[in-house]
């Protein structure tokens, strides 16, 4: 019997990079994509896969037991990227962020404690559980968590309810905290994408406050290649950190964008710091490389690649942008 990998918010952006990776490299595994489809999951991230003859697709809730219940029995292996993401969204909704982040996490480990065919349950979290890190130095797995806005106090929760299920229940959990990941297929709401098809369309790109809040970019292709390796070598109870190694103010990566689209710096438009705006993050990944893991994309060549792969896929990211540029609620 071929292993079966349940891989939740499968048809977002970080999973269905997660998907294809794992129909390339593990063509014999079944694969069980469970989306609920939200503005950011889309069936089209999946399309080259269709007719893949281990590749199944379930649109749900993770939050839905019934949903669970019904797919996750009888795989080996739960890699849950299923989640609410973006900042800015969860400070005018954090409900549906502590619903998805935190709710649906439980729902899952619930289902999963249950399953004696389960071998690991991977936790995707992220580097912004451990808040805003001062210049110099960089977190380390057992540094304490201090998130300061709803979607990473949300993530953090989710974190360590997974981590309690391994306490507690010994179910076999591990945690992956990454740095901001770029590349195709992501939401064009996110600041790299965000900012290339403002540029392409000549729309002004709004840079929050000074511009010199620093984050650590790590290719998505990186982070797939990390939890396929935890899939191998974790330990279960364990916590490993993911960063790309490539800290940037973002008033540069503004402008290694616009020059890379062939626009102005002109195009920049300042704009008041949003609430609780983390400084800087950083990761000391010094635990999963001790696995050999390193990341393989240069980032100035990553960032090309990526900005090249919105340019020629105008026809994805188009749609999306009526949704990306919608005002917040309330």
């Amino acid at each position: 019997m071929s292993t079966r990998i349940l891989v939740t918010g499968g048809a977002g952006f970080i999973g269905s990079n997660f998907v294809h990776h794992v129909a390339r490299t593990r063509p014999d595994w079944q694969i069980v994509v469970l989306d609920k489809l939200t503005y950011a999951g889309r069936r089209e991230n999946l399309a080259d896969l269709e007719g893949h003859r281990g590749l199944s697709f379930v649109q749900g809730d993770i939050a839905d037991a019934l949903v669970v219940e019904r797919v996750l029995p009888g795989c080996a292996y739960v890699v849950n990227f299923a989640a609410e993401t973006h900042v800015d969204r969860s400070l005018y909704d954090a409900g549906r962020f502590i619903q998805t982040d935190m709710y649906g996490a439980f729902v899952l480990l619930e289902a999963a404690r249950r399953s004696p065919a389960l071998k690991l349950f991977v936790q995707i979290s992220t580097d912004e559980v451990y808040g805003s890190v001062e210049k110099g130095s960089s977190s380390r797995e057992t540094d304490a968590l201090m998130p300061r806005n709803p979607y990473s106090a949300s993530k953090a929760g989710g974190d360590r309810l997974a981590y309690s299920y391994f306490a507690t229940y010994g179910v076999p959990v591990v945690v992956t905290r990454a740095s901001n990941n770029y590349g195709p297929y992501q939401f064009p709401e996110k600041v790299i994408p965000l900012f290339v098809t403002h540029a392409i369309d000549d729309i002004p790109v709004p840079l929050y406050g000074d511009g010199l809040n620093v984050r650590d970019w790590l290719h998505v292709d990186d982070h797939c290649r990390a939890v396929d390796l935890l899939l191998e070598r974790g330990r279960p109870g364990e916590t490993y950190n993911i960063g790309g190694g490539n800290e940037v103010p973002n008033i540069d990566l503004t402008r290694r964008i616009l020059s890379l689209v062939g626009k102005p710096e002109t195009l920049i438009k300042r704009v008041p710091d949003r609430p609780g705006h983390d400084r800087r993050y950083s990761l000391d990944s010094g635990k999963l490389r001790a696995f050999g893991w390193e990341p393989q994309v240069p980032f100035a060549e990553g960032l090309a690649r990526t900005v090249a792969w919105y340019r020629d896929h105008e026809a994805w990211w188009r749609p999306l942008k009526v949704a990306a540029l919608r005002p917040p609620p309330g």
